[in-house]
């Protein structure tokens, strides 16, 4: 298929994945399903249209890179990616730095900082969770600019489905944490004599209070995982960076 002005969707779209290795082969079937190469088509037609889409095209697939399909020990899945310029970048519910905390991510941080004494880190990146096998998965991998869930419907959870699966039969001992109707409907995808799923509401000031705050979600994970002779997740970002105390 090749566009008015000569150029393949393919080139165009630069959308292909370059998944580290794991996920590629554990993914390999999907790629060429009519769904996947349907949202390449709807894909390359916003781009024709002009509409802006989040998070830029070389950030789509962030969530499987940052953390490979073997080191995968925490899932963290949203919804879609936010909609506001300059935050996706790829990861549920993180930004790039320098960009200021969404209500969400900030909801996330208190509990993390009276959960685990963390402190809330003035980042909101958190790349620095998925290096340590967190995998920070939206179930929807692309939004229109300022169109919350836009993209819910052209295909993607036929994709982000399927690696859900993937960790479920493939892996052992990953902890899932579902936050909210949505993620928690992808319970029925997880096979619980194998894996942990934690779930509460959503971290939304909407519902933040109604069980989020006090779920201990981050070091309930923390001691399955040591309980089965894994290295529990450090969920201090600060490092050595000035913080947030409030």
């Amino acid at each position: 298929m090749v566009d008015k002005s000569g150029t393949s969707p393919r080139n165009d779209l630069h959308i292909d994945p370059r998944l580290e290795s794991g996920w590629k082969a554990a993914l390999a079937e999907e790629f060429s399903k009519p769904y996947f190469i349907q949202i390449k088509a709807y894909l390359l037609e916003e781009k024709r249209n002009g509409q802006a889409v989040y998070p830029p095209a070389a950030a789509i697939f962030k969530a499987f890179d940052a953390a490979p399909f073997d080191s995968v020990r925490v899932v963290i899945l949203g919804q879609d990616p936010y909609h506001g310029p300059g935050q996706a970048h790829g990861l549920s519910f993180s930004v790039p730095e320098g960009v200021g905390h969404p209500p969400s991510l900030r909801n996330i941080f208190k509990e993390v900082r009276d959960d685990t004494g963390a402190p809330i880190p003035v980042s909101g990146n958190l790349e620095g969770w998925a290096r340590q096998g967190v995998l920070l998965l939206n179930a929807v991998l692309t939004v229109r600019a300022n169109q919350a869930a836009s993209h819910t419907k052209i295909g993607w959870m036929n994709f982000t489905d399927a690696a859900i699966q993937q960790l479920s039969e493939g892996r052992y001992g990953i902890v899932f944490l579902l936050w909210g109707k949505f993620a928690q409907q992808k319970r029925a995808l997880i096979d619980e004599t194998k894996h942990l799923v934690l779930q509460s509401v959503h971290p939304s000031p909407l519902s933040a209070s109604s069980g989020f705050f006090g779920c201990r979600h981050f070091s309930k994970a923390n001691e399955y995982l040591v309980e089965r002779g894994q290295q529990p997740i450090d969920w201090n970002l600060s490092g050595l960076e000035p913080v947030l105390r409030g």
